[in-house]
């Protein structure tokens, strides 16, 4: 989408995998040791911590060390920073038969936790959550195993994120 706008920009680094908590994040920038400093750096993360039953403490502090770890990445600059709320898996058919008000309490707790750490720093934060819950009614948002996004829901939560993206990789004298 970036390089849509007429931006040249490099082929992404993407760490993550999907399924992983915190600590499964903070060994995989480990085991994959990127280097920056990099003009613009997303971090998602806390949904599987939720999903194994880990606490908002717990997520907290896991939390706040991935984004110190993230800021380092891009230079020391956090406005260079993108965190994206973690979406609401209560809705999806996958959730059937749990305590859906529960799990998005939790969620919301969650994302509440990294929402103010982002503000704490100064990174810039996207609310995706909202995007997820219309997944309760629009099978076209989830892919076939009635839990994980599909391209629909990807897509909508890029748009969401490049007007942020675009005024960090495109500012004048970066």
């Amino acid at each position: 989408m970036l390089r849509a706008r007429g931006l040249v920009v490099e082929s992404p680094v993407i760490v993550a995998r999907t399924g992983w908590t915190t600590d499964e994040l903070s060994r995989g920038i480990d085991a994959a040791a990127p280097s920056g400093p990099f003009d613009l750096v997303t971090l998602q993360i806390g949904v599987n911590d939720q999903y194994r039953g880990r606490t908002a403490d717990a997520y907290a502090d896991a939390f706040a060390a991935l984004l110190r770890r993230t800021v380092r990445f891009a230079g020391g600059e956090p406005r260079r920073v993108i965190v994206i709320s973690i979406p609401d898996w209560s809705v999806t058919p996958f959730a059937a038969g749990r305590d859906r008000a529960r799990i998005a309490a939790e969620i919301d707790a969650f994302n509440a936790i990294n929402r103010n750490a982002a503000g704490r720093t100064g990174a810039l934060y996207v609310d995706v959550t909202p995007t997820s819950r219309p997944a309760a009614t629009d099978a076209t948002l989830l892919v076939r195993d009635g839990l994980h996004p599909s391209a629909k829901m990807y897509d909508t939560w890029a748009q969401l994120v490049l007007e942020p993206a675009l005024r960090v990789v495109d500012r004048p004298g970066r």
